[in-house]
């Protein structure tokens, strides 16, 4: 409780009735925000009362069928947010203080990654820091960079560069891409194909907010090819892999993927491209400043080690 100038005593907004708020702001609907909080609808519901009652605004429209938020609402729901991640940020720096590689550290993966290399980061983690709570959250990069600015994500392992203001990169490795082709393909098997040749072929590509499907347009545009029509697209890289086995079309995949998605079917081949083959980077992702920033990058140098066996060239720790 505070004394204002008045002299009049003012009661103060609860942690728990701001992230109550926050999360309907977020969900729009009183059961999935009550869910995502680990709280009761009904206390849910009761701490966002209090609130308005606290700073006087109505801050939710109540409906029988939704829930929206009020011009008041919408504005200090801003406010609420950022009180909630500086809070976050406050147990952060003081759980890095206490002891380094504790605690919980929720790591945002995009799906193209997920599959091949969290294997090694989880026998890292759980050989080398055995008291830190790993969290992993399987996540297309548009959702990772949003969750790591509001501090629902403390670490992304993504493709960069990012380009993003606030956000420092710790670089892991770069990996080629490889062409996978159908059975009988001309290109099937070879060596040394041209970037050229993507020119002609029907490529299928992963479904739109995938940064691989970005990055395969990228190659396709250095290459020479203006249209980028494309008639086909999956939501993962196995059923894409599956569409080319089924004589659909080519698809170009990173090379830690190769192994994994080939091995399913005897309908494939895979191709290399002449150097320099087109390549994507992968690093961890941070946000600026973070209280953790020494522990994350003495993590990336550790990946670093751990990522020898793959087929990528890893890159020096600075």
């Amino acid at each position: 409780m505070t004394v204002s100038a008045a002299g009049t005593k003012r009661r103060q907004p609860s942690l728990s009735q701001l992230r109550a708020f926050a999360a309907v702001a977020e969900h729009l609907h009183f059961r999935d925000a009550a869910a995502a909080i680990g709280m009761s609808q009904p206390a849910l519901s009761g701490a966002v009362s209090a609130l308005e009652e606290i700073l006087g605004v109505a801050l939710v429209e109540r409906t029988t069928r939704k829930v929206l938020l009020t011009p008041a609402g919408e504005r200090l729901a801003v406010r609420a947010k950022a009180v909630l991640a500086e809070v976050g940020a406050l147990l952060e720096e003081a759980e890095a203080v206490r002891a380094p590689f504790t605690g919980v550290l929720r790591l945002g993966v995009i799906p193209t990654v997920a599959p091949y290399l969290l294997p090694t980061v989880l026998r890292l983690v759980h050989d080398r820091y055995p008291d830190l709570d790993l969290q992993v959250h399987e996540e297309q990069t548009a959702s990772l960079v949003e969750g790591l600015g509001s501090g629902r994500l403390d670490l992304l392992l993504l493709a960069v560069p990012l380009g993003m203001p606030g956000v420092t990169e710790l670089p892991l490795f770069d990996e080629d891409f490889v062409l996978v082709t159908p059975l009988g393909h001309g290109l099937g098997g070879r060596e040394g194909v041209p970037r050229e040749a993507l020119k002609e072929l029907n490529l299928l590509l992963l479904d739109e907010g995938h940064c691989l499907r970005d990055q395969a347009l990228d190659i396709c545009r250095e290459a020479g090819r203006e249209d980028a029509d494309v008639t086909t697209t999956a939501a993962g890289l196995s059923t894409l892999v599956q569409l080319v086995a089924g004589g659909l079309g080519c698809t170009l995949l990173p090379r830690t993927a190769v192994r994994v998605e080939t091995s399913r079917s005897n309908q494939l081949l895979t191709a290399s491209f002449t150097e320099p083959a087109p390549t994507r980077r992968i690093a961890l992702a941070m946000r600026a400043g973070a209280a953790r920033g020494a522990e994350y990058g003495e993590l990336a140098a550790a990946l670093r080690d751990a990522l020898l066996p793959l087929p990528v060239r890893v890159l020096p720790t600075p």
